[in-house]
């Protein structure tokens, strides 16, 4: 907090109409930091060379940065004086990048980034005390790869299109391949949170409700125990054999499909791939579809991952940086990323997701996206020792009853919004 305050002073006021915004003359260079494994090198390639093309003056200085260590990094270089002039956050550290005061207020400028475009989750990520930070840049979420050989010889005509429909197939799945003592029906660990969000949103319920600035957090409402009593019973359901009191990448679960034992598992898009590197049959076999409702033929709502875009408040070119995002953030480049197999973050346009087998689930699902909290404090909750995790497993293993796990989850979340 400390240094966030001292982040605070050097910044300044953080708005767009300081000297920084004002058109300069003669050769300049643009300054921009976006993450490893975000934009397709063609992309970037074609967008720099337009950009280019059309500002004489200027170079584009375009490193990218890895997202080991980025957060301090950032701290660092929105402190100083010779700061980036585009960069790529996550959307869980956009709200506090925003509430440091150390990011340009881009909320008069939005309508020149395909706003009417653009995904709420990433767009609320962005967003503090009423005022726009970033622009939406890419998303992501999770959805239900399947084995599409392992149905059909189980006898299960059609995805399951509700949550009752899904513990059918998982009863068919146990019923012909549970003879296998290493067969699972689905792979589910006991703390892949993201995944109980669905089922808490699906509910009806949130992990905090918002009121301006403050966070409260609501693990305690009969809507979140809701949620959390059906992740029990479809880990109970479906013969896991994956630990409570672990997440997917412990062990990375990729890796346990990939052995070909697991009908299946709930993951983003891009698993499937890690799956297939020891058993490439795997890419023909399987599909996939969006995380079901209680109600249904309806989608659950999903968690949302994803990167925005943004310019710091000491940027000495932010007319530039605006002229950049205006056309990063146009139709043209954002549906570059609906092929590579992302949700594009200001485009609606997701026909190109559609053709895929995996991704077109994705895309199905991507209408019913939500956020975390947008806090300043959530990337250290999600770092640190996760509430949501803890709680997780205590309440599957029996350490502690639903009304002991979701009260104290609830106040270390408030402890940690509180911060």
């Amino acid at each position: 907090m400390a240094l966030l305050l001292a982040l605070a002073g050097c910044a300044g006021s953080g708005n767009s109409g300081n000297s920084s915004d004002q058109k300069a003359s003669g050769p300049r260079t643009l300054t921009v930091w976006l993450m490893n494994g975000s934009a397709p090198q063609p992309l970037t390639d074609a967008l720099h060379k337009e950009f280019q093309e059309s500002h004489k003056d200027v170079t584009v200085k375009y490193e990218v940065q890895q997202w080991n260590g980025i957060q301090d990094k950032l701290t660092t270089a929105l402190a100083g004086n010779d700061a980036p002039d585009v960069i790529e956050i996550g959307n869980t550290q956009a709200p506090k990048f925003a509430a440091a005061n150390v990011l340009a207020d881009l909320t008069e400028a939005s309508s020149g980034f395909n706003k009417d475009q653009w995904l709420t989750s990433l767009k609320d990520s962005g967003s503090w005390d009423g005022k726009q930070f970033a622009v939406p840049f890419y998303a992501a979420n999770r959805l239900v790869l399947y084995r599409k050989d392992m149905f059909e010889q189980a006898g299960i005509a059609k995805t399951p299109t509700s949550r009752q429909e899904w513990l059918d197939a998982i009863t068919k799945l146990r019923a012909k391949f549970g003879g296998d003592p290493d067969f699972q029906a689905l792979y589910l660990p006991g703390q892949n949170w993201y995944t109980l969000l669905s089922f808490i949103y699906d509910e009806g319920g949130d992990i905090a409700k918002r009121d301006g600035t403050k966070f409260t957090a609501t693990l305690d409402s009969a809507q979140a125990k809701a949620g959390l009593e059906f992740y029990k019973q479809l880990q109970e359901a479906s013969g896991t054999k994956a630990p409570k009191d672990t997440d997917e990448q412990t062990p990375e679960q990729a890796g346990i499909f990939g052995q070909g034992k697991v009908a299946m598992m709930i993951a983003l898009p891009w698993e499937l791939a890690t799956a297939a590197k020891n058993n490439p049959s795997l890419t023909a076999q399987t599909a996939a579809f969006p995380i079901p409702s209680k109600k249904t033929g309806e989608t659950a709502p999903v968690f949302q991952g994803g990167s925005n875009l943004a310019i710091p408040a000491n940027s000495k070119d932010q007319d530039l940086a605006k002229e950049y995002l205006k056309l990063l953030s146009s139709a043209k480049y954002q549906s570059q990323f609906a092929k590579a197999g992302m949700i594009p973050g200001t485009s609606s346009d997701v026909s190109l997701l559609e053709a895929d087998p995996v991704n077109s689930a994705m895309a199905k699902a991507s209408r019913n996206g939500r956020a975390v909290p947008a806090t300043p404090t959530w990337g250290a909750i999600e770092a640190g020792q996760n509430p949501l995790k803890d709680m997780l497993t205590a309440y599957l293993t029996g350490a502690k009853t639903i009304e002991a796990a979701t009260a104290d989850a609830n106040s270390a979340l408030n402890k940690a919004f509180a911060a």
